[in-house]
């Protein structure tokens, strides 16, 4: 569904307000998201790209439940996993609203706060990859934030995310394949 919101976004990028269509290297997902395109078009890849958005995050927020009743053998780490996964499944899913800055900070920081508790969890289990990918996910994850936030290198954040994107979600399927593999 991204890739065809993607295809429907009429142009302009941080780079180049006058771009023409979705620039990979220089527009952000949320771009997409956007009742008018940078380019001041109206932008019909915003519906495609808000469903794309709820079913993602959907995913991922069972992906959390599903570790949490799998994997974490803490109580509490169940706990703040569910919980906070939600919260920050909920706050993702709302970044196509005025409040966007508020919604990214909560979805990243109980996110952050979520991934960690999985990875202890892996930390206490025998998937060595995962373990070091996982900490590769939180680096990424904490590098899109301080760029973000910073401005320092802005120019590359939006491929950063692309990647981060793709490096999560990677390990998020392969961790699932895993779980169902070993029989949790």
């Amino acid at each position: 569904m991204y890739f065809y919101g993607a295809s429907l976004y009429p142009g302009g990028s941080q780079a180049d307000l006058n771009s023409v269509g979705f620039d990979w290297m220089h527009n952000y997902w949320c771009n997409l998201m956007n009742e008018t395109a940078m380019n001041g078009l109206e932008n019909p890849a915003r519906p495609i790209a808000i469903a794309a958005m709820i079913i993602l995050c959907f995913s991922i927020l069972v992906f959390f439940f599903q570790c949490a009743k799998q994997l974490v053998t803490s109580k509490i780490w169940r706990i703040i996993i569910r919980v906070f996964g939600t919260l920050s499944m909920v706050s993702a899913c709302l970044i196509f609203t005025q409040f966007h800055d508020i919604m990214t900070i909560i979805s990243s920081v109980f996110g952050i706060l979520v991934v960690i508790g999985i990875i202890w969890a892996v930390y206490q289990s025998n998937f060595t990859f995962f373990k070091i990918s996982g900490l590769v996910c939180i680096l990424l994850m904490l590098l899109n934030n301080y760029i973000y936030y910073s401005l320092n290198g802005i120019e590359y954040l939006p491929i950063i995310q692309k990647i981060t994107f793709a490096v999560v979600l990677l390990w998020i399927a392969g961790l699932s394949l895993k779980m169902k593999t070993r029989g949790y």
